[in-house]
């Protein structure tokens, strides 16, 4: 059965009677995950991630539509691992600019950027389109919806226990045993200001990792998986149904 929320699935037959509240574009990468996870990991929780959020917030009345995911994000640290496909920035404002240029043709008035990948930010480029376009624009990092100590006992940033345990939910048949995984370990920078986070500079992957995980996956389940993403679609689709109530030029509290 064709989900009429996901467009990749959706016909013209459906599209044509419907107007649209919220597009949702999610947003990952293409890239090595330790060594028990497929490098499409983060496309495959986003298509998951937004399908089954677009799908709550559906059945609550709103008419979302989940654009299809774009598989490429920033990874310029990481092109010397094989297979690792870079988008720039540049690039990725080339992209969202069309994008949104094609929804405000159409009349859909507002889209989230639903991202995936740590190397991926929105902000900018969304603080340039804004001023130029009247489809009312978001970023939504999926990950830092919810507290991760909640519901995992050794949170990371990659191919960790929290995405190992969604990916041994949502596609088990891709996750290797854990018994092949790498420990995720990782190697501090030498300058205390990074250390500290004060100060910033981009992580050249294959120095900073071990294994290209940040984060020990050893206690990962697909129970633990099952719980999080449940928690965490029913956070996003409430989000969802509450912009497409809202009036975009009416976003303040106001005394």
């Amino acid at each position: 059965m064709t989900r009429p929320y996901v467009l990749t699935e959706a016909n013209w037959a459906a599209i044509r009677k419907t107007q649209f509240d919220v597009a949702v574009l999610p947003w990952g990468a293409t890239e090595a995950h330790n060594y028990h996870l497929p490098y499409g990991t983060d496309n495959i929780q986003c298509d998951h991630i937004a399908a089954e959020s677009a799908r709550i917030a559906w059945e609550a009345g709103k008419n979302v539509i989940v654009l299809p995911t774009v598989p490429f994000g920033v990874n310029n640290q990481q092109t010397d691992i094989p297979c690792t496909i870079n988008m720039s920035p540049t690039t990725q404002l080339a992209v969202l600019a069309d994008a949104v240029a094609s929804l405000e043709e159409q009349g859909i008035p507002r889209l989230v950027v639903m991202n995936g990948h740590g190397g991926n930010c929105f902000k900018q480029m969304i603080r340039q389109l804004q001023s130029s376009t009247s489809v009312l624009l978001c970023q939504l990092n999926w990950y830092d919806a919810l507290s991760l100590e909640d519901h995992f006992e050794a949170p990371g940033d990659h191919a960790d226990e929290m995405e190992t345990s969604l990916m041994m939910h949502l596609a088990p048949g891709l996750v290797l045993p854990l018994s092949e995984a790498g420990d995720g370990s990782t190697n501090a920078f030498k300058l205390r200001a990074f250390r500290e986070k004060w100060a910033w500079a981009p992580r050249q992957w294959t120095s900073a990792t071990n294994d290209t995980g940040s984060g020990d996956p050893a206690t990962a389940t697909p129970e633990k998986g099952a719980a999080f993403f449940k928690a965490l679609t029913e956070k996003i689709a409430t989000f969802f149904v509450e912009l497409a109530d809202a009036d975009p030029a009416d976003l303040y509290e106001k005394p």
